[in-house]
C-alpha cells in the first residue's frame, strides 16, 4: 500500500539505490528518518567557526541533537559531598536485613571520613544528589563496590552522559573550554581505576564522539578511557573503535600510533584481568 512510512521507507531506498524502487512516488513525502551526514556538518561547521575565531554560534549540535543556548551548569560545581537530599536508597535492602543493623536512620553521608565509618554504617547511607561528589570520594567509590544497587549506577551514568554530551570540545561548537573538559576525562578515568570497571557512559560516549574526534583534542585523557573499554563482541569493537581510529591512525604521526597501540595493549591488559577474577577457579590454567 501507500501509507507514508512506507513511502519514506521507499524514497530512501530510491535515493541510494534507484534502480530497486520502479514505482513513482510523491514528491513530499514526511521525513522518517534522520539525515546521516548530521554529525559530519556539525563537526565541519564547528572546525570552521574556530578558524575564523567568529562569534559563537547560537545553535551547537552533538551527533545531531541539539544543544542548548545556556550553559550555565558545570560538571565540576559541586565536588564536595553535599548533604544528602535523595531518598534512601538503601530502604528496600534495610528492610530485608533488619539483622544487620539495629535502627533504621540514615547515616548523613557528608560525616563520612574514614573506612571503618564507611563498614560500620554501609547499610545506613543515603547517597548525596549531586553525582559528581562520587567520583571524587573514594569511600563512596568503595560503596558502590560493595552495594550493587542499580539504581546508583543508572544515576551515575545518565549524569555522565549528559556531561560528556554537553562538554565535549571536539562536538559542541561553542564550548572551547577544552582544560575543563580534560579534568572531567581525568577524573573520570582515575574512578574507572579506582573501581577497576569501566563505565557504560564513557564507553558510549566515545562510541558516538570518535568518528568527529581529530585525534589532537584531549588526545592522552581519550586514550585513557579507550582502555577501560568493558569486554564486548569483536564485531562491535571493529566498527565502534578500530573503524574510527585507523582512519587517524594511517595518517598520523608515530608518536600518535605509538599512543594508540599502547592504549589497546592496557584495553587487553585489562580485559584479562577482569577476566581472570571472573573465572572458575578449576580453570584456573
Amino acid at each position: 500500500g501507500m501509507q507514508s512510512h512506507l513511502q519514506a521507507l521507499l524514497s530512501l531506498y530510491k535515493l541510494f539505490c534507484p534502480e530497486l524502487v520502479t514505482i513513482t512516488l510523491p514528491r513530499k513525502t514526511k521525513t522518517y528518518f534522520k539525515n546521516s551526514e548530521g554529525p559530519w556538518k556539525a563537526a565541519i561547521s564547528a572546525v570552521r567557526q574556530r578558524n575564523q575565531r567568529s562569534s559563537p554560534l547560537t545553535q551547537a549540535a552533538f551527533l545531531g541533537i541539539t544543544q542548548p543556548q545556556s550553559r550555565k551548569r558545570k560538571w565540576n560545581a559541586q565536588l564536595a559531598v553535599p548533604a544528602s537530599s535523595a531518598n534512601n536508597l538503601e530502604e528496600d535492602m534495610a528492610k530485608n536485613c533488619v539483622g544487620l543493623f539495629s535502627t533504621n536512620e540514615t547515616f548523613p553521608v557528608e560525616q563520612l571520613q574514614t573506612f571503618p565509618q564507611l563498614l560500620q554504617n554501609i547499610h545506613r547511607l543515603e547517597f548525596p544528589s549531586q553525582m559528581g561528589s562520587v567520583l571524587t570520594n573514594p569511600l563512596l567509590l568503595h560503596y558502590m563496590n560493595c552495594i550493587r544497587d542499580e539504581s546508583i549506577y543508572l544515576r551515575l551514568y545518565y549524569w555522565m552522559g549528559q556531561v560528556l554530551q554537553e562538554e565535549c570540545t571536539w562536538c559542541v561548537v561553542d564550548n572551547t573550554d577544552e582544560k575543563e573538559f580534560k579534568n572531567f576525562l581525568e577524573t573520570a578515568y582515575k574512578a574507572e581505576c579506582f573501581l577497576q570497571e569501566g563505565f557504560s557512559a564513557c564507553e558510549e560516549f566515545l562510541y558516538k564522539s570518535l568518528p568527529l574526534w581529530d585525534g589532537s583534542s584531549c588526545r592522552p585523557e581519550v586514550l585513557k578511557l579507550m582502555s577501560w573499554i568493558p569486554l564486548s563482541s569483536f564485531s562491535e569493537i571493529k566498527s565502534y573503535l578500530y573503524g574510527p581510529l585507523a582512519q587517524l591512525f594511517f595518517t598520523s604521526s608515530i608518536y600518535f600510533k605509538c599512543s594508540v597501540l599502547e592504549s589497546l595493549k592496557q584495553l587487553l591488559q585489562n580485559w584479562l584481568n577482569c577476566n581472570i577474577i571472573h573465572m572458575d577457579p578449576e580453570y584456573d590454567s
